[in-house]
């Protein structure tokens, strides 16, 4: 077996609790969709932070250019970040993912203040730290972003990429976009921007940034056992922490919306 699949086989259980997780069940109705959309556009902020750290260690982007040390790994990183950071929206336009998600929460009604004053407070030269204490965030949100910097901070390029593989929006399940898909026929296509971000992330993470991201792993661990050490660990915090966000929002939606769950998908 080789180190990445043992490295899969080792977290399959913490990857089942999170696409099994109680939080879809709870997303039956439009109100508790917007809960989930206000605290999860953080981890979508995140994310590109992820990236764009791995762009940082594994190209060039300084002047002078010099090679980078993998070429192969330079063109992984760069191919997702040209979809990430620059795909096209439902209208044509180049968008990043970000974007994408934002302009779908303003469709849907969601409440985006906290992470429009979040990202204008970096804006005007605070730290993503010192931003956080600007903003009303839930505190298993900041936990989940302060983990994603801890990982970033500790500039080892394999627990990055790890957290980037395994840690990531692969882990909106497809009955998720069932669910979406549902409660926008209910709401007239007021969701109509979120399913496009669904339906973007399920072809490419599906087709082709998910195997990308495997093989950046494998090339960068090689054959190192500390490197698929540190691999594991940072995968399996990541995934700890995601777990405790989804809790968390799970435990929101509920007091919020206080209503029974049941989901009816056929």
């Amino acid at each position: 077996m080789s180190n990445f699949r043992k490295l899969q086989t080792s977290l399959s259980d913490l990857r089942d609790e999170l696409i099994n997780h109680r939080l879809y069940d709870r997303l039956h109705t439009q109100d508790a969709l917007l809960v989930f959309m206000e605290h999860h556009v953080f981890a979508v902020w995140d994310f590109m932070s992820l990236l764009k750290s791995l762009q940082q260690k594994l190209t060039c982007i300084e002047v002078p250019w010099r090679p980078s040390a993998s070429s192969s790994a330079c063109r992984l990183i760069n191919e997702i970040v040209l979809a990430e950071e620059s795909d096209i929206s439902a209208d044509g336009e180049c968008a990043s993912h970000f974007e994408l998600y934002h302009n779908a929460m303003k469709h849907a009604g969601a409440n985006a203040e906290p992470i429009e004053k979040f990202l204008g407070a970096i804006e005007k030269g605070a730290s993503w730290h010192e931003a956080m204490q600007t903003t009303s965030i839930s505190h298993y949100v900041k936990d989940f972003v302060e983990t994603t910097f801890d990982i970033i901070n500790s500039k080892d390029v394999c627990r990055i990429a790890s957290a980037f593989t395994f840690g990531r929006e692969d882990l909106l399940p497809e009955v998720f976009a069932q669910i979406v898909d549902r409660l926008n026929v209910e709401s007239s296509g007021t969701l109509d921007a979120f399913e496009y971000y669904l339906q973007r992330h399920i072809e490419l993470d599906g087709e082709r940034h998910g195997a990308m991201a495997q093989r950046l792993v494998e090339e960068l661990c090689g054959e190192d056992e500390g490197s698929w050490r540190a691999a594991e660990e940072s995968a399996v915090r990541s995934l700890q922490v995601r777990k405790r966000m989804w809790d968390g929002i799970a435990d929101e939606i509920e007091t919020k919306t206080a209503q029974p769950f049941f989901l009816g998908l056929s």
